[in-house]
């Protein structure tokens, strides 16, 4: 019984990360990135998608994207999506092939970018905590039903900080690694 509830804290903290990752992804630096378009959705013959699925999406140089859609009626809705998404990156179209130039970034929007960053990653810390906080109530309940003892209580706890801890580590590692690309020119 306690080796699942730390097994479940663990899995739901790894995923925390995961989706920090993720979310991380989406934070541009200056550079050319695919999953920098994830959340652009296109409308195709009706329902949305994502660009992914209508398109091809390639690195051309360090600073531009190539987004080719498969079917020659997409090139005009695929450039509309990308200039309406929130990106603020503008999409130059030549035949069936859709250039995305990124602009470099100012200082100020770096700036911006890591505060999202740091916000990305208190919210991973918070989600955390609250899977420990689910874990130790769960391990408690099984000590008020005295399924297990006092000690293995507090082993158990102690097996599910040591997990916090140890991912709490690996958020802070990744936030101070995307500040670093951000910050860098």
């Amino acid at each position: 019984m306690i080796n699942e509830i730390q097994k479940d804290a663990k899995s739901r903290m790894a995923k925390s990360v995961e989706n920090l990752v993720s979310n991380f992804a989406k934070i541009r630096t200056g550079r050319a990135h695919p999953s920098i378009l994830d959340s652009v959705m296109v409308d195709y013959y009706g329902s949305f998608v994502p660009i992914s699925q209508v398109a091809n999406i390639n690195i051309e140089d360090s600073r531009t994207l190539a987004v080719q859609p498969w079917e020659q009626p997409m090139v005009a809705v695929v450039e509309k999506a990308i200039m309406l998404s929130d990106l603020g990156i503008n999409p130059a179209t030549t035949g069936n092939l859709i250039r995305i130039p990124m602009p470099p970034l100012t200082e100020e929007r770096r700036k911006e970018f890591t505060k999202v960053a740091k916000a990305e990653a208190e919210h991973s810390k918070v989600a955390i905590r609250n899977i420990r906080r689910d874990a130790n109530s769960d391990l408690k309940g099984l000590n008020k039903d005295k399924e297990i003892t006092d000690d293995e209580l507090r082993d158990a706890e102690d097996a599910v900080q040591k997990a916090t801890d140890s991912f709490v580590v690996e958020v802070d590692k990744l936030l101070s690694g995307k500040e670093a690309s951000l910050l860098e020119i």
